[in-house]
């Protein structure tokens, strides 16, 4: 089966949710403050009000499950977790946010690792001396490794790159990049990657060592229970009510005139376009159960081929090796990119010079608003920015140490101080 991002999902709610619509001017009133969205930085700003300051917090959620894109659930014929929204992999080496998140869940000690298929063989990935040595069939030493690859990228002075190819060549050479950046790059984007701007990558990693881990980071992990679990115990205070199924833009005119709003849907909506829509990636994915144990050996392979429509195939069951899953079936899901229309769930930032152009404007827009109506804006959505989630955590904990908090407690302006990710 296909689905779309924004497509509803069934959710069994806990004690403390409801989706019911219907929220009057008085239910409104006995809030200390709104967040809208249930993602990662709403649910940390919500968490942090209800704890810390005792305060109550409503959360409006639109979609009918609680999380954002980090939700997961159980396939139903195999009980395998399935990441609805794309792979969610937590890493970070920010020792608050790992010790924040910590109150909440446990984490296995899975590490990420990633491979890439090109006509026929599979390599290792990010590129590392295993991939070099396999790809131009020769043992080479980490500086044999070096001068090769300076010696193909000296076909193209960096400063001169006039597109991503040409950027990309001067990086890591021509051979590499065939391989391993043109095909997949070009269905990532749907354009020729002599189309796209060489400002789009700024470096290209190569490992001359054997690590294949895919994050560098001193915490990683994935939560034991999986993300749902994870993300309702964040929910899980007396001070907080979150409603699913609900529209802000529906019932915002019923909420008193400056109640308190932490806002992380998209920033352009908020403000009705006015400036213009604000360009987005989005991802479309297909699932499908197979009949055997274990369908490619590993959780993510990429494919490079420009022939392979999808980018790469996830499969679930090797993200939590340590649980119990069938041995004759197993979920896997295909990837695919493709520019977001009006009704598509936005998800990479496509950030154009036309783009930035726009944003500034929606920034000055959204100053107004947290000076005049107290509504501050923050999360991926909120901030037109990609935001893993330990670096939406981590946004959060600051707008709520340096805004949220002294506003609530002291009645400081939310225009004020430093916010982190929050425009």
């Amino acid at each position: 089966m296909k689905w779309r991002h924004g497509t509803p999902v069934a959710f069994s709610p806990v004690s403390a949710h409801t989706n019911s619509a219907e929220i009057t001017r008085d239910e409104f009133a006995g809030f200390d403050l709104i967040v809208v969205g249930s993602g990662f930085f709403g649910l940390t700003i919500a968490e942090r009000v209800a704890s810390q300051l005792d305060k109550r917090v409503l959360v409006l959620e639109r979609r009918d499950h609680i999380g954002g894109n980090a939700y997961s659930e159980p396939e139903p014929e195999t009980g395998i977790e399935v990441h609805r929204y794309g792979a969610h992999l937590f890493h970070t080496s920010n020792k608050r946010v790992w010790d924040y998140v910590n109150q909440f869940t446990d984490f296995t000690n899975y590490q990420h690792r990633v491979f890439a298929k090109y006509q026929g063989q599979v390599y290792t990935f990010p590129m590392n001396l295993h991939l070099i040595n396999q790809f131009f069939g020769k043992s080479h030493s980490p500086d044999e490794a070096r001068a090769l690859i300076a010696e193909q990228s000296s076909e193209i002075d960096t400063k001169d790159a006039q597109n991503l190819e040409e950027k990309a060549i001067s990086l890591i050479g021509r051979p590499l990049y065939e391989a391993f950046v043109r095909g997949y790059t070009a269905k990532q984007w749907q354009t020729d990657p002599k189309e796209l701007s060489a400002s789009i990558i700024t470096r290209l990693p190569v490992r001359y060592n054997f690590n294949n881990r895919y994050f560098n980071d001193t915490y990683e992990g994935l939560p034991v229970d999986g993300y749902t679990a994870w993300l309702e115990r964040m929910a899980d205070h007396p001070n907080i009510e979150v409603r699913l199924g609900v529209d802000f833009f529906e019932v915002r005119e019923a909420i008193p005139e400056g109640t308190p709003i932490v806002y992380t849907g998209p920033l352009d909506r908020y403000f009705g376009y006015s400036e213009g829509r604000l360009g987005w990636r989005t991802l479309d994915f297909e699932q499908e159960v197979v009949p055997t144990g274990d369908y490619q050996g590993t959780s993510v392979m990429n494919y490079n081929d420009i022939e392979v429509p999808y980018t790469r195939i996830h499969e679930f069951r090797h993200f939590h090796p340590e649980r119990e899953y069938p041995a004759d079936k197993t979920v896997i899901v295909r990837e695919y990119s493709r520019f977001a229309s009006d009704d598509d769930e936005p998800y990479y930032p496509i950030n154009t010079a036309e783009d930035r152009d726009k944003l500034e404007r929606y920034r000055e827009l959204a100053k107004a608003e947290a000076r005049e109506r107290n509504v501050v804006f923050g999360g991926r959505l909120g901030t037109y920015k990609y935001l893993d989630m330990h670096m939406a955590i981590g946004s959060a904990l600051s707008m709520f140490d340096n805004k949220v908090a002294p506003h609530l407690s002291d009645g400081a302006p939310l225009d004020g101080g430093d916010g982190g990710a929050d425009v």
